[in-house]
């Protein structure tokens, strides 16, 4: 399995990591020359990365393609792209609904949307996921846990509370701060416990599990 991307970002970066970081036998990614920093630290960092020339090369060879770029760019760059239908497309394009994306991507096959957190990094994102599509589960659960919303605007509502997670962990940082500066442990004030729950748990996993009950 080949996995595409087209934009090379921050995610995408966070992505590869997962996928890629100590692992005894990574999967081969072909990255978008968008980005092109991003994407030769990631080539230098990890034998079974590349760089494509270009995004059709990305598309020509690969199996399942993840589409990173900012939403307002994505009819630019997909424009002339020949997707196949054996291809299984992902979007993590916020805001972008599956009808949008079938007018980008005529020709590929099935088409999901994506919402993977930077923990992807630490192989502790909590990705949303509509439809539920086995090879796109498969990836995800590569680098974290997987929750499948089970409408579109399920999907969409989770994509709002995540905006709000920066702000979350800003404020559990300051909050942090704060208790140390009063003389509580580090490990403590961020989240850990005596029962063992680890020092600096990443409340992430629990603000999407906070979501899913909603």
């Amino acid at each position: 399995m080949r996995y595409g991307f087209v934009g090379t970002g921050e995610l995408t970066a966070a992505i590869v990591t997962g996928l890629c970081a100590g692992v005894a036998d990574p999967p081969e990614v072909l990255l978008s020359p968008r980005g092109r920093s991003v994407g030769a630290e990631l080539a230098s960092r990890f034998p079974s990365v590349r760089v494509g020339a270009d995004n059709a090369e990305v598309v020509h060879g690969s199996d399942v393609i993840i589409l990173a770029v900012r939403p307002p760019l994505a009819g630019e760059v997909l424009a002339g792209l020949a997707f196949r239908p054996e291809q299984l497309v992902i979007s993590a394009l916020a805001g972008v609904p599956l009808a949008r994306l079938r007018e980008l991507a005529p020709t590929a096959g099935d088409l999901v949307r994506a919402i993977p957190l930077p923990q992807a990094a630490q192989r502790q994102s909590l990705t949303a996921l509509h439809p539920d599509q086995p090879a796109a589960r498969a990836l995800f659960e590569r680098v974290g846990d997987v929750i499948i919303a089970d409408t579109e605007p399920a999907l969409d509502a989770m994509s709002a509370a995540t905006a709000t997670f920066a702000a979350h962990l800003d404020q559990l940082a300051t909050i942090s701060g704060w208790l140390a500066d009063h003389g509580l442990a580090a490990d403590r004030s961020a989240g850990g416990d005596a029962a063992g729950a680890g020092p600096r748990a990443d409340p992430a996993p629990r603000i999407g599990g906070m979501i899913t009950a909603q």
